[in-house]
């Protein structure tokens, strides 16, 4: 039997044996409680934030893998700022993130963000801020943008 790769995405730390992981793990024959408990300890850190998880098994020896992926920078801008949603329209703006938060969502999604600097991560951290309309420090974060590229303000 060849490996077997379950997708799921779940709330960090609150993976059950229910949907999507129990069922489709029980038929291969491994122990889906201590599956579920490792996906718990690698997700942990992102509690309240869904997560990307991949379980891959090897039907033959009943060996598993568990890959954590990175939850999108959306998620991530979310919970620095506190808030459920990002806007609904281009004139809503549903919060304001420093430059530190910003540098700190970069950060976290280093690993899964292209760029050759911390500056170009930032950079693409702050067009996610400028999609969901929120504002940096006070500024549109389109205005922001232009003020990095302009080198009115320093990211480093």
């Amino acid at each position: 039997m060849a490996e077997v790769t379950i997708n799921g995405l779940i709330e960090g730390g609150k993976a059950t044996g229910g949907a999507p992981f129990g069922p489709a793990l029980g038929p291969l024959g491994v122990n889906v409680q201590k599956i579920i408990e490792e996906i718990n300890q690698k997700t942990g850190a992102f509690e309240g934030i869904k997560v990307p998880v991949k379980v891959i098994v090897d039907g033959a020896t009943k060996t598993y893998r568990i890959e954590v992926g990175s939850p999108p920078t959306s998620a991530l801008i979310l919970k620095e700022l506190g808030i459920q949603k990002g806007a609904k329209g281009k004139e809503e703006v549903v919060g304001n993130i420093t430059l530190d938060q910003v540098k700190k969502v970069a950060k976290a999604k280093e690993l899964s963000i292209y760029g050759n600097s911390m500056a170009d991560k930032v950079k693409q951290v702050l067009g996610t801020c400028k999609s969901m309309n929120i504002t940096v420090e006070g500024i549109d974060a389109k205005e922001y943008l232009k003020k990095v590229a302009s080198g009115e303000i320093k990211l480093q």
